[in-house]
């Protein structure tokens, strides 16, 4: 959904990043607070929501479905829950756009609804693998029917009748753990789904917030369908996957003194922090709150000397989108980095791990990509051109690298940055970086 224009970013070498700033509300709790809004009865207010493109997605997909929703208005959004039962059929297919999170959470939201509803989306959404969560969806009693290679467009039949299951994640996927939990809402009896590793848990977290009991032992989290979400106040906290642009720049830039406002500090996303400060990042956690059930910090960061690291794999799910980033920190770092055990990097947006490679090697970084991640010496960025291949996260995490570098930079089709951070450009400018977005 990158509204049909292309654009580049043509960063300037060098710069600092200092002053303080806050970044777009967090992308997952956005769309989450929309879908438990809709299901919820009364009204529910929603502060700091990401105006990005994803998550206008789900606004828009909610409203096509009878949802009244205010705004967004600076952030704020008025949510007219219909209740559990309230969604009504949309007249058309539910176009998502580029959003992952919305296809997979509505797959599981809307499997048990009484009416039949098709989710489409843009290209790229189109190649990511669905099954992951048709599969479990089915084995609950949903009806959904792929393409072939089990990919959208997804068509959710009318009238099933879903029965809670038992489900152990064979990856451990946010997404799908949300998705099947979101389906036992509606399902006869008791849904448990059980992780291998920890991932985000805004789903659970919120779910409670919205007075849903959730139970959760260990690895495994349940919940009994049939209850009912109460409408509330909810306040997303800035987002830790968009911080991660600013820790890494902030760290690498000579001189950079920053300050990021009111971030999300979910132990389930912390995985970042946890491997700059492994390759000997200065940061520094001041103020930490809570937010509507969410922990928040605002996080100091201060230039620093960075050193390779092995990345220890049980971090892996906890920084799983925050890698483009780190890959830049570790371009700039001294030594060698090396990262396994991420092949689910492979399925993003884009192939994460070969567009990150390449664009490395034409910056003069050598690196060796490898099936579950990759090899990074670290040096110094000179000037080239850069292929983003669309990726929202490739792009800016790209633009960080600049400050480094030994000459300009060019970063081409930056359009989808608006997915998750719309005005990054702006900001960054704003922080000390030298960056120009041209539209061609």
């Amino acid at each position: 959904m990158s509204g049909g224009m292309a654009s580049s970013f043509l960063m300037a070498p060098g710069g600092s990043l200092t002053g303080r700033l806050r970044v777009p509300g967090d992308k997952s709790i956005s769309h989450r607070a929309i879908m438990l809004g809709a299901l919820a009865e009364g009204q529910t207010r929603v502060s700091g929501f990401l105006e990005g493109e994803d998550s206008l997605a789900t606004l828009a997909a909610f409203r096509a479905m009878g949802v009244r929703i205010e705004g967004p208005e600076g952030g704020n959004l008025l949510i007219k829950g219909l209740g559990p039962r309230g969604l009504k059929a949309p007249a058309g297919p539910l176009d998502l756009g580029n959003s992952g999170t919305s296809m997979r959470l509505l797959c599981g939201l809307l499997a048990g609804q009484g009416f039949a509803v098709t989710l489409v989306g843009d290209a790229s959404l189109t190649r990511r693998p669905m099954r992951r969560v048709t599969e479990p969806l089915a084995l609950m009693g949903a009806r959904i029917a792929t393409s072939p290679a089990g990919t959208a467009p997804l068509r959710i039949q009318a009238g099933a009748r879903l029965q809670g299951i038992d489900y152990a994640l064979p990856v451990a996927s946010a997404q799908v753990k949300s998705s099947v939990l979101l389906a036992g809402l509606f399902a006869q009896g008791r849904t448990c789904v059980t992780e291998p590793a920890p991932t985000r848990d805004h789903t659970e977290r919120m779910l409670a917030g919205f007075g849903y009991p959730v139970q959760r032992q260990g690895a495994t989290v349940c919940l009994e369908g049939g209850g009912r979400l109460v409408g509330r106040a909810l306040e997303v906290p800035g987002d830790i996957s968009s911080a991660a642009f600013f820790l890494v720049g902030a760290s690498i830039a000579p001189g950079s003194d920053l300050t990021l406002e009111h971030v999300g500090m979910n132990p389930t996303r912390v995985g970042v922090l946890n491997i700059l400060r492994a390759m000997g990042a200065d940061i520094q956690v001041l103020n930490p709150r809570d937010a509507g059930g969410e922990p928040v910090a605002d996080l100091r960061v201060r230039a620093a000397p960075l050193r390779g690291i092995r990345i220890p794999e049980d971090q892996v799910p906890l920084a799983i989108d925050e890698f483009p980033a780190l890959f830049i920190a570790a371009a700039c770092a001294e030594g060698e980095t090396l990262l396994t055990g991420a092949e689910e990097l492979r399925v993003k947006e884009s192939d994460r791990i070969q567009v990150m490679a390449d664009g490395l090697a034409a910056l003069g970084i050598a690196n060796e990509p490898r099936p579950d991640g990759i090899r990074i010496q670290g040096g110094r960025p000179h000037a080239g051109q850069i292929d983003s291949q669309g990726d929202h996260r490739v792009a800016m995490a790209f633009a960080m690298a600049a400050t480094r570098a030994s000459g300009p930079i060019e970063i081409r089709d930056c359009a989808n940055v608006r997915t998750s951070f719309p005005g990054f450009a702006r900001l960054a400018g704003e922080a000390g970086l030298a960056i120009q977005e041209v539209e061609a």
